[in-house]
């Protein structure tokens, strides 16, 4: 689907909100809703900040790092791509206090579900690197550039676009995985839904709501990473003289 009828698709998701918060059944749910939304925006921003910092640092030490940090960098990808982000969202909510390590409910959201993102997007990037041609590494070489100069000026450039779309689909996942974060005590979307739920039992209005705002910041989600992959792509278009 185009960026454009992604927007239109945008567009009517966000008047039908507007337009059942004017109803009665609905009105009444659609404030404390959008509340809990913008902590479940503030989580997922941050923890998409954090997954890429961590799959960009992951990936690299896996393809050039040394040894011990190559097997560091290995064991947090397979930890966390093998166990779920619920019991990694336990886990440091539950049991690092065991150890004196106590954090607060927002940080643990924003740690447990980055780094859990993070180690998916390693191979996204490792992916990436390893699929730009062998003669842009070669010219590299002749142009006597060290190896960071040619990750930093002349391959990570190239392997960005392809990373665009599937960080896309890691993006929204984060953003749906937002949902765990309810049971850590956090008043996010879910929260918020089942707190309304429980007190008005009003389910059919709350959920219909809660899925329309997911939709909505879904679709806000791909049309950002699809136009910044129209935008990096006629970027490197622009670079090789095309």
């Amino acid at each position: 689907m185009g960026i454009r009828s992604l927007a239109l698709l945008l567009a009517l998701t966000v008047a039908l909100i507007a337009f059942l918060a004017t109803r009665q059944t609905f009105g009444m749910f659609v404030t404390p809703l959008l509340g809990g939304a913008v902590l479940t925006i503030e989580i997922a921003l941050l923890g998409c900040a954090l997954a890429i910092v961590m799959a960009s640092v992951a990936a690299i030490a896996t393809l050039y790092g040394p040894a011990l940090l190559r097997w560091l960098a290995v064991g947090y990808v397979e930890i966390f791509r093998g166990t779920s982000a619920l019991v990694q969202l336990f886990w440091l909510f539950f049991v690092l206090p065991q150890f004196g390590i106590s954090l607060e409910p927002f940080t643990v959201a924003v740690l447990g579900l980055g780094l859990n993102v993070g180690a998916y997007g390693a191979e996204v990037v490792r992916g990436a690197i390893q699929a730009v041609p062998r003669g842009q590494w070669e010219a590299t070489v002749a142009l006597n550039m060290a190896r960071s100069e040619a990750l930093r000026r002349i391959i990570l450039p190239q392997a960005f676009v392809a990373m665009i779309p599937p960080w896309g689909n890691l993006f929204i996942e984060l953003l749906k995985s937002t949902a765990l974060v309810s049971l850590i005590t956090l008043t996010d979307l879910t929260f918020k839904a089942q707190e309304l739920n429980q007190t008005t039992m009003k389910t059919v209005p709350i959920f219909t709501l809660v899925l329309l705002i997911y939709l909505a910041m879904s679709l806000c989600l791909t049309i950002g990473m699809r136009s910044l992959e129209r935008r990096a792509s006629r970027g490197i278009m622009r670079a090789r003289g095309h």
